[in-house]
């Protein structure tokens, strides 16, 4: 069952200039329990807010009943500026988490993100007080640095193929079972980095995480 929601195609102000965004929200989103913000993979191979798995990840959070923002990196689609590996587009997913805390003040923040995404916008809501709550899927842990979240307490879920090419489960398990809080890992068995034929085991795990969370989710 799908949530009636108000589509909204926009543009935020960056730190490099214009960033295009969709809001979703949702028609019954008076007083929403969360409201979430999803970051893209890698620009420089495709990744876009369009792209089939962050997707999914926005349909799922949609039908919950919690508004959803994507938006486009820097030098992604129509959004101004350049590829900044990871340093600049902090600045971007720190404005995307500014307009939505404009949009519902006092709503805790979600934030999710899928591949570079998991890494960039990870490290940014770990430290930004408005996000309560951290998603991270097919994080790249064979090449890139998830040290940073060793200080982090909030509660987080990882979402993994268990044929990730860019995110072996051994290494997973390691990067997840030094920080402190609740970190739940769920393995998609036969899914790959982009979880191609296993969506809707995807979109189960980020169901049954958020409304274990917030019970409240069952009835919207």
């Amino acid at each position: 069952m799908r949530i009636a929601h108000d589509s909204q195609n926009l543009f935020l102000e960056g730190p490099a200039g214009r960033l295009e965004a969709i809001l979703w929200t949702p028609t019954r989103a008076d007083s929403p329990p969360l409201a979430a913000v999803i970051c893209h993979p890698h620009p420089l191979f495709g990744g876009t807010m369009h792209n089939k798995v962050v997707y999914n990840a926005a349909k799922t959070l949609d039908v919950l009943g919690i508004p959803v923002l994507r938006f486009n990196f820097r030098g992604a689609g129509l959004s101004d500026g350049e590829h900044d590996q990871g340093r600049g587009e902090q600045g971007d997913v720190q404005a995307a988490l500014d307009f939505l805390a404009a949009q519902f003040p006092n709503v805790p923040l979600l934030l999710a993100g899928f591949s570079f995404g998991s890494f960039v916008g990870l490290r940014v809501g770990c430290r930004d007080a408005r996000v309560s709550e951290l998603i991270g899927m097919g994080i790249p842990v064979n090449s890139t640095d998830f040290s940073f979240l060793a200080e982090c307490p909030k509660p987080k879920l990882f979402v993994q193929g268990a044929e990730d090419q860019f995110g072996g489960r051994t290494k997973v398990q390691e990067v997840i079972a030094t920080p402190p809080g609740e970190n739940q890992l769920v393995v998609v068995q036969g899914g790959d980095h982009f979880f191609a034929g296993h969506l809707d085991e995807f979109n189960a795990a980020i169901t049954s995480w958020l409304t274990a969370r917030h019970p409240e989710l069952h009835a919207l």
